[in-house]
């Protein structure tokens, strides 16, 4: 019996081995389940056969075999390196459209800054400049103020005792 189960490995080890060299011969695609497909076994047989899945590994990342149509052998490393590279583009280009979305943005507001007849923004330092001046102004009149106001309570003080006098006399 023991004969027997090593007899049927071997058999399903040399399926394995013919598939991936079938699979190599014709360029189709070479992966753990498209070799145990064609072999006719589980994928687990192959994960049990540490060096059958090193070959079909191998065999993955080995150039296919030129096609009929006289493209460029296209391997997994390839593959990868074309997404790889796919991917840091997609990410360029959509730093770029954020880019170009702030700038059109403010373009946008510009231009309805200027059609909303409000015109352009003045400058900023003129603006500084102008605040500081009114601030300035802004405590002249409250000491102003404040002067009348004590003024204003020394007149009426003044008017007190004057009418006090009056009433006191008459």
């Amino acid at each position: 019996m023991r004969d027997g189960r090593q007899a049927d490995t071997e058999r399903r080890r040399q399926r394995v081995a013919t598939a991936v060299r079938n699979a190599a011969k014709n360029g189709t695609p070479i992966s753990v389940s498209a070799i145990a497909r064609q072999a006719g076994v589980d994928r687990s047989f192959l994960y049990r056969h540490r060096d059958l899945l090193e070959i079909v590994h191998a065999a993955e990342l080995e150039p296919a075999a030129q096609d009929p149509g006289g493209g460029s052998p296209v391997s997994r490393a390839s593959l990868q390196a074309d997404l790889a590279n796919a991917q840091a583009r997609n990410t360029r280009l959509a730093a770029r459209i954020q880019q170009l979305e702030k700038r059109l943005s403010q373009a946008l507001g510009a231009q309805a800054w200027q059609e909303s007849g409000l015109g352009a923004p003045a400058d900023i330092d003129e603006l500084q400049r102008k605040i500081t001046r009114l601030e300035q102004h802004n405590v002249e009149l409250t000491s102003a103020l404040e002067e009348a106001r004590s003024d204003l309570d020394a007149a009426r003080e003044a008017n007190r005792d004057l009418t006090r006098a009056l009433n006191q006399r008459g």
